[in-house]
Parts: structure tokens; C-alpha cells; sequence
């Protein structure tokens, strides 16, 4: 009898015990996750001289330039840093010059600059938060495009590797020829995003290397990305690969890697105010070079901000120049249901209804191996499904080269 007691009470005690540990691993898993989290906060939040507090909701810290995280990199730790480049491109065009075919076209700022400045010596970081990451799939991944978030080859898309990758492009390109640089003054909108996990976004590409594991990528524009930065705001960004999205690279600042030197410009914030249909129309001009003497990669915001640079050690490929420039537009189609999602790109409407409805690049221009800005020559095209977004691009003596891209998405012709 008291052995059959002793017995009950042995596997009672299993049965607890098997029922307990998943919630004491969920919990070591928890308190890890949650070390994880902190780390990382303290790797990104650098302590600031000045906090702002900007009306969308974000923080701004005003960071020491020697503080700021590119120097947590080892390649940086005695890096003395390039407070201007040693050479401009020439041919600037002035924003103040180029009207629209209707009104003139506005330039703009950051939200955040109504309730304050950072002081010279430091540059604004936004703050990254707790939410910020969980949202994330983990710490590693916060921060970063998905592995397959390449531009696809424009002669060679494969339609397999446009479903599977789900990302979706309306863009004007050229190749062939060695670039240095970039130059795009682009329309400012803020597109719907239908769920989370997607985005839309506006950028130039300046590219080295092939489209397999080995690509090397500078971006820069605006986006609208709910689940990095937590709501549908129009948010300028960079980004930078050498290695195809796989291990290196990030937005704006959330990695070592951009040197910023100025601070007037917050990586990641709201861009201020954003176009309207039929309305008022705002862009921002974007300018990426390298500089002939130090090798550089600079990056300037519309005619007065130089804002920083990419140190040519963090790339293979664009160590010497980049063989492909792509100015245009990017969303992420999650397809739930396999029905293409509503997510918007530019403006939401398609290129063919024209200034102040449509979204625009204009005065597209390359950095040729003299330093000098031009005109692009053989300028090419690419949309994979042109029933929800597109693109159509022209000339003339105001604008230059330029084009009228984007789409709404999901619609009678795009199911």
C-alpha cells in the first residue's frame, strides 16, 4: 500500500514537472530576450547633451559626433573623421531654378525641427525603443531588409523571385558605364499601407557588384515603414549593404557604418510637410558621390545639408565606382489570401494622370569619372507587374530626365 502511495506520488511529481518546464524555459527565454533587448538599446541610444521632443511622438537625442554609433565598429575605433568632403560635384542643379509644369514644387524639412535643434559638435539621432525592436523577428534582424529585399536585375527578372521575395519595383536605370555618384530631387507623399509588415518607399540606388550574394547597395530617400519605426509617417532613410542584405548594412544609424558630421538632418524622421492630390507638391533632393581623394561615399539633403558619408573600407565592388544607378519606387507585397495587398507607392495613383497626382524623380543625374554631374544616357525602365505599379519617364528643360511612377496597388487590373 505504501508503495503504490509513493508511486502516485512520483508521478504526480512528473506530470508537474512536465508541465512546468515549458513555463520555465518560456521564462529563461523571456529574460533572455529581454537582456538582448537592453543590450542593444545601449548599443543605439548613446548618451545625449540635448533631448528633443518632437510633435509625431519621437525622441531626438542630440549625441556627441564622436559618440554617434558608426564608431562602434572596429575598423572605426581611431578613425579621424572627415568633417567635408574634399571635392563637390560639379553642375549642382538649384532647387530654387526648376518649377513643375503647373506650380512650383516646394522644398521641405523635419517635423521634429519645430520644437527644437541640436547644437553644433553633436548630430540628432532618433531613439530607438523597446517596441521598436520587438517588432522585429529578433535584435539581429531589427533594423534591416529581408534577405531578398534586392532590385532585381531589370533585364533578367525572374517572376519566381518576384513572388517569393514579394518585393515590387517601378524604376528608371542605367548601366553599362562606371558611376560615381548619384543626383534626384523626388516627390514626397505618404502612401497607405495596407498591413504591418509591409512598406513603400522612394529612393535612389547606387549599386556594385552582381545580384547574387556579393551585391553592394547605397540608398537613400523617404519610406513609410510601420513596422520600423511604429507608424505611417514619411520618414527620409538611408541604407547600405556589401553583402546582398545578408549579414552587413542597415537603416540610417541603427548599425555601425554612416558617419554623420551634420547636425541640421535626423536619419529617420518625419519628413515635413508631404504632397497632396491636386495640392500643394513638396520633394526632397538627394545627392550620393564619392569623393575622388579620400574614396568616401557622401550623401547630401537638398542644397545646404552634406550630412555625412560611408568610408569606402566597408565595400568590395563600390571601392571604385558603381556600375548600376536605379532611381524609383519599392513596396513589399505580403499577399494574405494570395491577393495582392492595397499598399500604395508614391503618390497611390499611376503615372499617366500627371504632376500633382502622380509622383515624380526629376533632374536625374550620374556623377561621371570627372567629377561632374549629367544627364544619364540610355535610360531604361523596369516594373514587374505594370497593372499595379508603373513607371514613365521623359525630358524636358525644366526637369530634365525624369519620370512619373508608382500605383495603388491591389485593383480590377491587379487582383
Amino acid at each position: 500500500m505504501e508503495s503504490l502511495l509513493w508511486r502516485r506520488i512520483a508521478v504526480f511529481m512528473a506530470v508537474c514537472c512536465l508541465i512546468l518546464v515549458p513555463f520555465v524555459v518560456d521564462a529563461k527565454t523571456k529574460s533572455r530576450q529581454r537582456f538582448e533587448v537592453q543590450k542593444h538599446l545601449r548599443r543605439l541610444n548613446k548618451p545625449p547633451v540635448q533631448t528633443i521632443k518632437s510633435p509625431d511622438g519621437d525622441t531626438i537625442d542630440c549625441v556627441r559626433t564622436h559618440h554617434q554609433p558608426a564608431f562602434d565598429h572596429p575598423f572605426l575605433k581611431n578613425h579621424t573623421i572627415q568633417m567635408r568632403p574634399s571635392f563637390h560635384p560639379e553642375g549642382l542643379y538649384s532647387a530654387n531654378k526648376v518649377s513643375g509644369p503647373k506650380q512650383a514644387s516646394i522644398s521641405q524639412t523635419q517635423l521634429w525641427h519645430l520644437t527644437g535643434r541640436c547644437p553644433q559638435g553633436t548630430i540628432p539621432i532618433r531613439r530607438t525603443t523597446r517596441d521598436d525592436i520587438l517588432k522585429a523577428s529578433s535584435v539581429k534582424t531589427f533594423g534591416k531588409k529581408k534577405h531578398r529585399s534586392m532590385p532585381l536585375p531589370p533585364k533578367s527578372a525572374d517572376p519566381d523571385l518576384v513572388n517569393e521575395s514579394g518585393h515590387q519595383h517601378a524604376i528608371a536605370y542605367v548601366q553599362g558605364d562606371k558611376y560615381y555618384g548619384a543626383k534626384a530631387t523626388i516627390n514626397v507623399w505618404e502612401p497607405k499601407i495596407q498591413q504591418s509588415n509591409e512598406f513603400s518607399l522612394s529612393q535612389l540606388w547606387i549599386l556594385g557588384g552582381s545580384f547574387g550574394e556579393d551585391l553592394n547597395s547605397i540608398e537613400a530617400g523617404w519610406q513609410v515603414s510601420p513596422d520600423l519605426y511604429g507608424d505611417n509617417n514619411t520618414r527620409l532613410f538611408t541604407y547600405w549593404t556589401s553583402d546582398a542584405y545578408q549579414a552587413t548594412g542597415c537603416y540610417n544609424l541603427l548599425c555601425s557604418g554612416f558617419i554623420q558630421i551634420n547636425s541640421d538632418i535626423a536619419m529617420g524622421a518625419s519628413i515635413f510637410p508631404v504632397s497632396g492630390y491636386r495640392g500643394s507638391q513638396y520633394d526632397i533632393s538627394i545627392l550620393v558621390w564619392k569623393d575622388p581623394k579620400e574614396g568616401n561615399w557622401w550623401m547630401q539633403f537638398g542644397n545646404d545639408y552634406v550630412l555625412g558619408y560611408w568610408p569606402s573600407f566597408l565595400f568590395s565592388y563600390l571601392a571604385d565606382s558603381a556600375s548600376m544607378i536605379e532611381w524609383g519606387g519599392e513596396v513589399v507585397n505580403s499577399e494574405p489570401d494570395g491577393e495582392h495587398t492595397s499598399t500604395e507607392m508614391g503618390s497611390g495613383h499611376f503615372p499617366d494622370e500627371g504632376f500633382s497626382k502622380a509622383s515624380y524623380f526629376r533632374n536625374i543625374q550620374v556623377v561621371d569619372g570627372s567629377n561632374n554631374l549629367r544627364g544619364p544616357k540610355g535610360i531604361g525602365t523596369f516594373t514587374e507587374q505594370s497593372n499595379c505599379y508603373n513607371v514613365q519617364n521623359g525630358y524636358n528643360g525644366d526637369w530634365g530626365n525624369y519620370f512619373y511612377y508608382g500605383g495603388p496597388g491591389k485593383n480590377s487590373k491587379c487582383p
